[in-house]
């Protein structure tokens, strides 16, 4: 096991650029990415898309475009629903079904109080569950807008929180799940729901016990390890919202599921796993890493919940840099990277046909970093299909 002096915070930062295909080797295409990463941080739809373009097979122009996102999303291959924490998230649809039913139990669990705050009893949520059930069968998927008048007419809560963990009850419980996407009058792209059996195969009803749940947990560590590491223990258990104790169970299974898939080494007294791999190539002093990268200086435009960010808690000052940790002034809420580094934010607005990105930088760029910046500005506006501008 290498020791802490042969992992720099610049090695931590190439390597889970790398692993989380930010950098090449990319994935062939966004589903791809999801199961790479197994589950990818989705509140805001229109930048999520982008979160997975951006990791699939860079080209110039870029392989991947909103519409292609759009397409895996509303085909079913990639699904969009409250998992983990909970909040919203990517999932493929291979997967969905035992992520659940690892997840399930400790969602309800998690949102109990809000369930009583709501008057949301077994018998309410099982009334409502079948109603929904109902109104999206056969393949009516429909908008959270027709699924209120829906309840509202059964006498159910139609807005407000009620409806809300009427709705996240039927999700958990695996009754619902993201539909085909539509598009308002005023060509905002909105979510639907869906029957989530009809979404996703082969899913089960009831919780995952025994053996099951082992190689469930044995599953979840090595797609989070392999995908973002290095990483610790407690970075595993808050994003996925385990015990550590699930975590490091998991961590022995995943040996047994791949055996010498998963690495192990120790930097500034804490223990880290990523792909053995990786620790092979640290250990042999032959990492690239190590060396001047003439692709530099680069810029990302990351959405702020990216799994660059939002995949460790414990290990996250690894992203380094100079910029504030939170915008300031109201400012925009998505991250520059300046060669994997906080450097930024920015957002997007439209205006005439034309996206304008309003990038903030922590300091005046140079020459170089302004031509970077250009750069993925264009593959932006590729991956939208249109123009793009900086203001």
């Amino acid at each position: 096991m290498p020791g802490g002096s042969s992992l720099s915070a610049e090695s931590v930062r190439r390597i889970r650029l790398r692993r989380q295909q930010l950098r090449a080797p990319h994935a062939g295409g966004p589903a791809d990415v999801v199961r790479n990463l197994l589950a990818v941080q989705s509140q805001e739809f229109a930048y999520a898309r982008w979160t997975l373009a951006q990791r699939s097979s860079a080209g110039s122009p870029p392989v991947v475009t909103a519409a292609d996102v759009e397409q895996a999303v509303a085909d079913g291959t990639i699904l969009r629903t409250h998992i983990l924490r909970p909040t919203w998230h990517f999932v493929h649809r291979d997967d969905l079904g035992w992520l659940m039913g690892l997840s399930a139990d400790r969602l309800h669990q998690g949102n109990k109080g809000m369930y009583r705050q709501t008057g949301i009893d077994e018998d309410a949520a099982a009334a409502s569950g079948r109603i929904l059930a109902a109104a999206v069968a056969d393949g009516a998927h429909k908008t959270r807008e027709e699924l209120a008048a829906v309840l509202g007419q059964a006498g159910f809560p139609s807005k407000g929180l009620g409806f809300i963990y009427h709705l996240m009850h039927a999700e958990i419980s695996r009754v619902l799940v993201s539909g085909s996407p539509v598009r308002s009058a005023g060509g905002a792209l909105k979510q639907t729901y869906a029957l989530f059996e009809e979404r996703v195969p082969g899913f089960l009803t009831s919780p995952l016990a025994g053996e099951d749940r082992e190689q469930a947990l044995g599953q979840l560590a090595l797609r989070y390890f392999s995908s973002r590491g290095p990483a610790t223990v407690k970075d595993c258990a808050v994003w996925s919202g385990l015990t550590m104790k699930d975590v490091k169970r998991g961590v022995q299974v995943a040996q047994d599921i791949s055996p010498g898939s998963l690495g192990a080494l120790l930097l500034d007294g804490l223990e880290y796993y990523l792909a053995a791999e990786e620790v092979d190539t640290l250990a042999s002093g032959d990492h690239p890493w190590t060396t001047a990268d003439p692709a530099l200086p680069r810029i990302d435009l990351i959405q702020c919940y990216d799994e660059y960010v939002m995949g460790y808690s414990q290990s996250r000052h690894f992203l380094g840099g100079t910029a504030p940790y939170f915008p300031e002034d109201n400012g925009p809420m998505h991250v520059v990277l300046l060669d994997g580094r906080l450097a930024g934010w920015w957002r997007h607005g439209f205006s005439g046909g034309v996206c304008e990105l309003d990038v903030r930088m922590n300091r005046p760029a140079t020459a170089e970093e302004q031509d970077a910046l250009q750069a993925e500005a264009d593959r932006y506006g590729r991956f939208l299909g249109m123009e793009t501008k900086l203001v």
